[in-house]
C-alpha cells in the first residue's frame, strides 16, 4: 500500500519508507549498523568483553565464536570499544568527600620493537587520572585507600596537552596531586587545587602520594601484555577506553554488560573497517 514501508528480499531486517526512502531497523543508529553478523554474535561479544576481567583479544574472540575472518572479529570488538565511551560523560573528582582527591600522572606504554635494532622503542605517553577514595572504618581494620573512577588518554608530556587532558577528565575545583613536573604548574589558574609532590626518584614518596595511579598503570600494562601481547599505537586509545570501562564498573560487573548495550544503541559513532585499517578513525577520548 502507498505510504507503508517495505522490506527487501535479501535484507529482511530492514524497512524502507516509500515516501522519504529512509531505512530503519533494529540495528539502525547503533554500532551494529550495516553488520552482516547475526545479533547473537554481537551479544556474545558484548557479554564476553564486558563481563570477563581480562577482556578478550580479537584472536580469542574469533576462535571462541567460530568467526571465519580475524578482521571481522577485530572490527566488532573495536565497534564495541567505541561504545564504551558514553557521550558527555561526567568528569571525575566531583562531590569528593573529606580527604578525597585525584591523583594525576603519566607513564610510557610500549617497548622494544623487533627487527629495528637494539634499544629501539615505540613508546607512547599515556596520561591518567584516578579518584582516591577511602573504605569505611570498621572494628577490625582502619580506613584504606582505593581507586574510584579513572580516566586514561594517549597524550604527551607537553604542559598544554596535560592540562587539556585534566580539564576534560577532572571536575574544576577538585584537589589534584601530581609529581613536580612543571607541565602541571598552570592547574591553579584553571580552577584546581593543585598539590605537587617533588618525588625525585624516591619510590617511598611516590608510593605514599601517587600510589593509586601507579597501581592503575601497573594493571594496565599487565593487561595489555597478558591479553593482547602487543597493541598498535594508533589503536592504543581504544584499549585504554576498554580498560577504563571495566575498571570503573569492577564493583558491578553485571551492570557492565547492560551499560555497554545501552551506550551501543545510543547512536554513538563507530569505526568502519576502512577507517580502522587506514588510520583515519580517531578513537574517542575524554577531551
Amino acid at each position: 500500500m502507498a505510504g507503508e514501508p517495505y522490506r527487501f528480499a535479501n535484507r529482511p531486517a530492514v524497512l524502507r519508507c516509500r515516501k522519504c526512502r529512509e531505512d530503519t531497523g533494529l540495528r539502525t543508529g547503533t554500532v551494529m549498523a550495516r553488520s552482516r553478523e547475526p545479533l547473537s554474535v554481537w551479544f556474545w561479544a558484548a557479554y564476553l568483553v564486558a563481563s570477563q576481567t581480562p577482556g578478550m583479544s580479537a584472536r580469542q574472540f574469533q576462535r571462541q565464536l567460530g568467526i571465519s575472518r580475524y578482521e571481522t572479529a577485530f572490527n566488532i570488538l573495536h565497534k564495541l570499544r567505541a561504545a564504551m565511551v558514553r557521550p558527555n560523560r561526567d568528569r571525575i573528582g566531583g562531590n569528593a568527600g573529606p580527604n578525597e582527591y585525584v591523583e594525576v600522572d603519566e607513564t610510557y606504554v610500549g617497548g622494544r620493537t623487533r627487527g629495528r635494532g637494539r634499544g629501539v622503542t615505540d613508546q607512547v605517553v599515556v596520561a591518567g587520572a584516578v579518584e582516591v577514595r577511602w573504605t569505611k572504618k570498621s572494628a577490625k581494620s582502619n580506613r584504606q585507600r582505593y581507586g574510584g573512577r579513572v580516566r586514561l588518554a594517549v597524550a604527551d608530556r607537553n604542559g598544554k596537552t596535560l592540562c587539556r587532558f585534566i580539564q576534560g577528565a577532572v571536575e574544576p575545583g577538585a584537589v589534584i596531586i601530581t609529581d613536580g613536573w612543571e607541565g602541571y604548574n598552570d592547574l591553579p589558574d584553571l580552577g584546581y587545587q593543585h598539590s605537587p609532590v617533588d618525588i625525585k626518584g624516591q619510590h617511598q614518596v611516590a608510593d605514599l602520594y601517587l600510589k593509586i595511579i601507579h597501581l592503575v598503570f601497573s594493571n594496565l600494562k599487565a593487561w595489555l601484555n597478558g591479553t593482547h601481547h602487543s597493541v598498535s599505537p594508533k589503536h592504543l586509545q581504544a584499549y585504554l577506553n576498554e580498560f577504563t570501562f571495566r575498571f570503573n564498573r569492577r564493583f558491578t560487573p553485571l551492570n557492565a554488560f547492560r551499560s555497554l548495550l545501552g551506550i551501543a544503541t545510543e547512536g554513538v559513532a563507530a569505526p568502519t573497517y576502512d577507517g580502522l585499517y587506514s588510520g583515519n578513525w580517531r578513537h574517542p577520548r575524554c577531551w
